[in-house]
């Protein structure tokens, strides 16, 4: 291997040295030579070759031998006897053999025979990095209040490591963390570590630190050994209670039961005991609403409904919340409650009508607007949606404005007054809600008259009948038209038609314009004339008018005003008296003579029935009721008187009969006589 090929340049010059001291002080101290070697390399590793560094002939070491007779307590090192080279005996630790952590060097005496030499050969062992540093206990506790400044310093245990040199504690490591760090202070050849507080602790964010410090050597590769290190950090009242969130947002349905449970408070306080014991309280500036509808346990935190949870009054309550511990003095810590209402289907649509025409005109055209109208919930979202339509059987329709739940009322078809004049229109609006609520409203249309219908007559003609001698100046009958339409338009006027051939008749007619009265202005006579016709208009007051007429048949009745006349007799002086002679031989039977008698009336009235009313001896003489003929009842005697009165009384049928008399004289007389 040369002298030493793994040595340095320093310790290379040294063994040139000690090879020229040897040569200078002659054969028995011929040479020393300086080898290094690492610990523990495995048995039989070569350390150099002692022949050739001495100078040897390597081709007659055959009869030469090498012995180490010195050395160590232990010989770790023998010569191979064939080719002069030094080798490791026996597993060598650098720790177990030296002390300390200077150079560890081993001096040997090495004998070569034929001829006789002694050679002192130096074996530096250098260091391995085999062992780790080590701490004398695997775990180290402080205690240390959260109030400790910055700066305070703690002493660790200190760390050995049985190598030297680089391979020994080069330095402490610390577990990264925002609250300690470590310094190391040189003590002779030892370093020291102390935990260094570089941040005060808060127990409320965490009481309790683990770290883990880290003895690190400078071997290549590093080894280490680790100390657990314990923080307990004692408390003190530094912290208020905290809520988890700044505002807490809760949604509550209205309605809700007073006494019901919605939401609990949680506010922590990191400190301990009655630091950390909490009481709630609202603030004492909210809305007097706020405290009228809420409130809060101190201890549990619950929030409670104490009224009435209306959203249509209020959508939404802000509550602010304190919390404060029984610390001394006490700490508070607030939050903001954001409540929500819920609206529930508690309110039904409203109907509200913004503009009404109580009446519209029958000649509206369809689309013509009678109304305006809102409709609107104090609900909202899908209990404010509001569906409206009429439900009754209207000519009618609602047309949506362009703006939401705005309506107009609006007719879809002709109107007809006259058919019927009035509506009752009703309006449903139901919300979308569940269940769904409605609500209705009932407005009067009136529907106002146009003059669209002409006067009317029940009947035409019309046919009256008039007794004659009616009284004149006196209402005799009366005609009567309707009109469908109303007020002036349905106002009627009368008037006769005086044009046509019975102008003459129309002269003694008079028609009452107002109520169609007619009145004769004469009296009439069934004898002289028995009808008449004429015509009589009706005209209704519109714009423009409206008319029709109707033709009147006049009928006189007849009335029993004339009694019976008697032509013969001869009527004389409202008498009739007459002279019949006949034989006294006549046979029964023999017709004596006729009465005949008119009426100028007619029917019943002109209806005349005769009877003997006088007569002298009622066995001889007969008469006929109807035809008026006397006739012999039985043949004349001798001892019959020679004259006969007959008074015959005429009366006409009607309901006061009136009559007239007749007298007949019938004179018996000779046969010859009555020949003559």
């Amino acid at each position: 291997m040369g002298i030493d090929r793994q040595l340095g340049t320093r310790e290379y010059c040294l063994s040139v040295f000690h090879v020229a001291l040897l040569l200078f002080f002659g054969k028995q101290a011929l040479a020393q030579i300086r080898y290094s070697i690492p610990e523990e390399v495995k048995e039989g590793t070569v350390v150099g070759n002692v022949a050739k560094d001495l100078g040897l002939d390597i081709t007659l070491l055959t009869d030469r031998r090498f012995r180490v007779v010195s050395g160590s307590k232990e010989n770790f090192f023998e010569v191979n006897q064939d080719n002069g080279a030094l080798y490791i005996h026996k597993k060598i630790d650098r720790e177990e053999l030296c002390e300390g952590s200077g150079a560890c060097l081993t001096e040997l005496k090495i004998l070569v025979e034929n001829p006789l030499e002694m050679h002192y050969v130096v074996v530096e062992i250098t260091d391995v990095n085999d062992h780790s540093p080590s701490f004398p206990e695997k775990e180290q506790r402080f205690e240390i209040g959260e109030q400790t400044l910055p700066g305070r310093r703690f002493q660790l245990h200190t760390a050995r490591d049985p190598d030297a040199g680089i391979n020994s504690i080069r330095t402490y490591t610390l577990t990264s963390n925002e609250h300690f760090e470590v310094d190391i202070r040189q003590s002779d050849e030892e370093k020291m570590p102390f935990l260094v507080l570089k941040k005060s602790l808060d127990r409320e964010q965490k009481n309790k630190h683990t770290l883990l410090v880290t003895a690190v050597d400078g071997g290549k590769p590093q080894r280490s050994d680790t100390l657990n290190v314990s923080i307990i950090v004692l408390d003190s009242n530094d912290n208020r209670p905290i809520f988890n969130q700044e505002i807490y947002q809760i949604a509550v349905k209205e309605n809700v039961p007073v006494g019901t449970s919605i939401f609990k408070m949680n506010a922590t306080d990191a400190d301990q005991g009655t630091n950390s014991e909490i009481e709630y309280s609202l603030g004492k500036t909210l809305k007097k609403k706020v405290y009228d509808i809420f409130e809060l346990d101190k201890l549990t935190g619950e929030i409670r409904v104490k009224g009435v949870v209306d959203f249509e009054e209020n959508d939404i309550y802000k509550l602010d919340v304190e919390a404060s511990d029984m610390g001394t003095p006490p700490l508070t810590g607030e939050c903001r409650v954001i409540i929500k209402i819920i609206d529930i289907n508690d309110n039904p649509p409203e109907i509200e009508v913004t503009s009404l025409s109580n009446t519209v005109s029958e000649d509206s055209k369809p689309g013509t607007v009678i109304s305006l109208l809102s409709v609107t919930d104090k609900d909202s979202g899908i209990n404010g949606k509001i569906i409206s339509s009429i439900t009754s059987e209207v000519p009618f329709e609602l047309k949506p404005s362009y703006k939401e739940n705005i309506y107009s009322v609006v007719t879809k078809e002709f109107l007809d007054r006259e058919e019927v004049s009035h509506y009752e229109i009703t309006i449903k609006a139901t919300d979308c809600g569940e269940p769904p609520l409605s609500a209705f409203k009932t407005f009067s249309i009136q529907i106002s008259d146009v003059n669209d219908n002409s006067p009317h007559f029940d009947k035409n003609p019309l046919h009256f009948y008039l007794s004659e001698n009616n009284v004149a100046g006196t209402s005799i009958f009366s005609v009567r038209a309707t009109d469908k339409d109303a007020n002036d338009n349905a106002a009627i006027s009368y008037h006769a038609v005086r044009e046509g051939r019975q102008n003459d008749i129309i002269s003694f007619i008079n028609v009452n314009p107002d109520n169609g009265h007619i009145t004769a202005l004469k009296s009439f006579d069934f004898e002289t004339l028995k009808t008449f016709q004429f015509q009589v208009v009706a005209t209704d007051s519109g714009t423009p008018s409206l008319s029709n007429n109707v033709t009147v048949n006049v009928f006189i009745l007849d009335q029993n005003d004339n009694a019976p006349v008697i032509l013969y007799p001869v009527s004389s002086n409202g008498s009739a008296e007459g002279v019949e002679e006949i034989p006294r031989n006549v046979n029964a039977g023999h017709l004596v003579t006729k009465v005949r008698a008119y009426d100028a009336d007619i029917g019943y009235n002109g209806w005349l029935l005769l009877s003997l009313q006088e007569v002298t001896d009622h066995s001889l003489f007969g008469l006929d009721r109807y035809t008026g003929q006397i006739r012999t009842l039985r043949s004349f005697t001798e001892t019959d008187e020679a004259e006969h009165k007959l008074v015959i009384l005429v009366k006409d049928n009607g309901n006061v009969p009136l009559s007239a008399t007749a007298t007949v004289i019938v004179k018996l007389v000779e046969p010859k006589e009555a020949f003559a």
